[in-house]
C-alpha cells in the first residue's frame, strides 16, 4: 500500500516537472523602413505541464512578438523568425508547414487575445465561433456539436448559454466576450494556454472572477499557461514563475515569490517598485525613468544602463553578456554593473 502510494506520488511530481514547450534562442525580426527591428532577440524559456508561466515588461519590449512567434502567427512580411527554435512536446514547431500548423493552433496550442471584441468576428453567432474549432479539431456535427457548445459556455460561466450562444458579440458585454474566447481557447483542451493579457479591457471585480474562472479550467483540463501580462499583482495571484522582458530579451525569470523577494535586474527592481504600496504615504509613484531603446538601434552591450540612476561603466556599458544563474532556476541577463558585481563600481 505505501509502495503504490509513494509511486503515485512520484508519478504526480514527475508530470508536474515535464517540459511541454521549449523555447531557445528565438529571434523574430522585423523589416521597416527605420532598419531591422529586432523584437525578439534570443528568447529562451520552458514551460511545464500545468504551470503558469508569466511574461511581464513593459509595451513593446516583445511579449506578444514572442507568444504570436510560437503560434506562427507573425505576419510575413514584414517579420520572419530568423533563427531559435520552438519545441513543442519534442517537436520543433518551426519545421512544421502552414498546413500543418493548423492542426496544432487550437488543439494543442490556443490563445486567447487581449481585445474580445476584435478576436470574434462581429458577422457570426457566438455558437459558430466556438463551434468552429469544436468541429475542426474534433470533428464534431450535430446534436454533439450543440450540446459541446452549450457545455462549453456553461464552462465558462455563461448563464442561459442555449439563449447566448444565437447571440452576436456586440450583444455580450465585455466581460462575457473575454469568456466566450476563453471558451474558445479552451475547447479542445490544449496542453498549452498563451493569455495575452486577457484582463486589460475588464473591472477589479470582472477581473477577479475571469482569473479564478482561468484557475478552475487549468486545474480541469491540465494546461500550461503562458501568462502574458504587465500587472505584477496578477503575477502574485495567478503564475508560479515570471520571465521579465525587456528590448526584446529576457532578463530575469524564477519563480514568482523568489523574483519578488530577490529580484537582481535593476529593471526588475524597477517594475516592482512602480507597483504601489498602501503601507507607504507617498506624494509621487515612483516610474522608471527614461523610454526603451529604439528596437532598431539596439546596443550591443547593456541595454538598460541609459535607465539606470548610476550608469553602466565604459567597460559594462560596451560589453556583450550571457543570463547566468543566480540561484537554481533563478537566471539573470545583464552587465555585471547591473548584476552589481563589476570591481570598478565598488568603493
Amino acid at each position: 500500500m505505501v509502495n503504490k502510494q509513494s509511486k503515485k506520488q512520484n508519478s504526480k511530481k514527475k508530470s508536474r516537472d515535464e517540459i511541454v514547450l521549449s523555447v531557445n534562442d528565438l529571434q523574430t525580426h522585423f523589416y521597416t523602413k527605420w532598419g531591422l527591428v529586432k523584437a525578439v532577440d534570443g528568447v529562451s524559456f520552458d514551460l511545464k505541464k500545468g504551470e503558469t508561466l508569466a511574461v511581464v515588461g513593459e509595451s513593446g519590449s516583445g511579449k506578444s512578438v514572442t507568444s504570436l512567434s510560437i503560434m506562427q502567427l507573425i505576419p510575413s512580411p514584414p517579420g520572419f523568425i530568423v533563427g531559435g527554435e520552438i519545441n513543442l512536446e519534442g517537436e520543433n514547431l518551426l519545421n512544421k508547414s502552414d498546413k500543418e500548423m493548423q492542426s496544432v493552433r487550437g488543439s494543442r496550442i490556443a490563445m486567447i487575445l487581449q481585445d474580445p471584441m476584435t478576436a470574434l468576428n462581429p458577422v457570426f453567432k457566438i455558437s459558430d465561433q466556438v463551434g468552429e474549432t469544436l468541429s475542426i479539431h474534433k470533428k464534431l456535427k450535430g446534436s454533439k456539436l450543440y450540446n459541446s457548445i452549450i457545455d462549453m459556455l456553461e464552462k465558462v460561466n455563461i448563464p442561459a448559454a442555449e439563449d447566448r450562444m444565437n447571440d452576436y458579440p456586440h450583444q455580450l458585454s465585455g466581460g462575457m466576450r473575454q469568456r466566450v474566447v476563453g471558451a474558445i481557447g479552451v475547447s479542445c483542451s490544449p496542453t498549452i494556454l498563451i493569455a495575452d493579457e486577457p484582463t486589460t479591457s475588464l473591472d477589479a471585480t470582472i477581473q477577479a472572477q475571469y482569473l479564478r474562472l482561468l484557475k478552475d479550467l487549468q486545474n480541469e483540463f491540465g494546461m500550461a499557461i503562458l501568462f502574458i501580462t504587465h500587472d505584477f499583482g496578477i503575477v502574485a495571484k495567478m503564475c508560479d514563475r515570471v520571465a521579465v522582458m525587456y528590448a526584446g530579451r529576457i532578463v530575469e525569470i524564477g519563480e514568482v515569490r523568489e523574483i519578488f523577494n530577490n529580484p537582481k535586474h535593476p529593471y526588475t527592481q524597477g517594475l516592482i517598485k512602480s507597483v504601489p504600496s498602501m503601507d507607504e504615504d507617498i506624494d509621487r509613484l515612483y516610474s522608471i525613468p527614461g523610454q526603451p531603446p529604439a528596437l532598431w538601434d539596439v546596443p550591443d552591450g547593456c541595454r538598460f544602463s541609459p535607465r539606470k540612476e548610476t550608469p553602466c561603466c565604459n567597460i559594462c556599458i560596451n560589453e556583450k553578456y550571457e543570463m547566468v544563474e543566480i540561484k537554481p532556476g533563478h537566471l539573470v541577463d545583464g552587465c555585471k554593473c547591473c548584476l552589481g558585481t563589476c570591481k570598478s563600481n565598488k568603493k
